[in-house]
């Protein structure tokens, strides 16, 4: 097999929404995919059954388009993108052994709806600086798109995220299949902090779900999240934008509303007494809600814009308030 004359296209990560991408990319006939995972045990699975055993396991992935790799230097070797799919609390670990020069002349795209921990920064903003990347070689891959429904083939909308639409308009061809329909956009700092802003808004639903309220109240606290969004998207990237696509209120409406929203379900269990490490620890998957709480959190200190609902979470979070008092509170200040 070679993959000469093909895209080739790196996924570093080996979870759900890896999986799924990698299943829209295998609808494309001129498009090899080079796939690094962590779990050893899983590569040797994916080898033989040309499935992931731990996430998505029902999709079939093509052994003529993907390759299984141990080594990120491996996966990522004469890749034109680079797809980052790993949460972004690991997001530094996962990429430890790459350094600019495996990256040169390679465009990254990252699928990571979070912030890199401790150091508060957006994924592409840590990528481009960390690698020696230029922002207008980054882009971002957006929804509304669970993973599960992309493993069904539902219907699915992607959003392609640049600073400059070429870029976004390129990857967004190879994001297009009889199943999603993926464009381009020329707003990656808007569609990026939107979609850190969206998991903490579902972490907040979640809550207020299993602290027993009801569909009433989440609508409006839904709408109220859109403006947090909008003030603080605007006090950190200022240009107009349309907050009404489904890049910005779409994705946060079904990450806030659907059964396959891990940051709901999160904050669900956190409503019904969980606390954050029993939550953390029962479920399988990652929740990035909870570590872009803090992040927003300490990145807000510069701009001090009003952002109720975040404070509310985070004051669950990582200040043990109980969840009951502060969304009581809370409530007061929605309208």
């Amino acid at each position: 097999m070679t993959f000469l004359n093909h895209t080739k296209i790196a996924v570093i990560g080996g979870g759900s929404w890896a999986t799924a991408l990698i299943k829209i990319l295998c609808e494309q006939n001129h498009v090899q995919i080079r796939w690094w995972l962590r779990n050893q045990k899983d590569i040797d699975h994916i080898r033989k059954f040309n499935h992931n055993p731990s996430y998505l396991s029902d999709v079939v992935l093509s052994p003529k388009k993907v390759k299984v790799f141990e080594k990120t230097t491996d996966a990522v070797k004469g890749a034109d993108y680079i797809i980052l799919a790993v949460p972004a609390a690991f997001i530094q670990e996962s990429l430890q052994h790459l350094s600019a020069k495996h990256l040169q002349g390679k465009r990254i795209v990252s699928a990571i709806k979070g912030m890199v921990p401790g150091r508060n920064a957006l994924v592409t903003d840590w990528a481009a600086e960390a690698f020696s990347i230029e922002m207008k070689d980054t882009c971002v891959i957006a929804g509304p798109c669970h993973a599960e429904e992309v493993a069904l083939e539902k219907q699915s909308y992607l959003t392609i995220a640049s600073t400059e639409c070429p870029a976004a308009e390129g990857f967004a061809e190879l994001m297009t299949c009889r199943y999603v329909t993926a464009n381009a956009l020329d707003d990656l700092y808007g569609v990026e902090y939107a979609a850190v802003m969206k998991n903490i808004v579902a972490l907040a639903c979640g809550i207020t779900h299993g602290l027993g309220y009801g569909d009433n109240f989440q609508a409006v606290l839904v709408s109220n999240a859109m403006q947090e969004i909008g003030n603080l998207v605007t006090a950190l990237d200022p240009r107009d934008r349309n907050l009404s696509s489904s890049a910005y209120l779409g994705d946060l409406l079904v990450t806030a509303y659907s059964q396959f929203s891990r940051n709901r379900l999160f904050g669900n269990m956190i409503g019904r007494g969980y606390s954050v490490k029993a939550a953390q620890l029962e479920m399988k998957m990652i929740a990035e809600g909870y570590y872009a709480t803090r992040s927003i959190h300490e990145l807000n200190k510069a701009h001090q814009v009003n952002l109720p609902i975040t404070s509310a979470v985070y004051s669950i979070l990582y200040e043990e308030q109980t969840p009951a008092a502060v969304m009581n509170e809370l409530k007061k200040l929605l309208k």
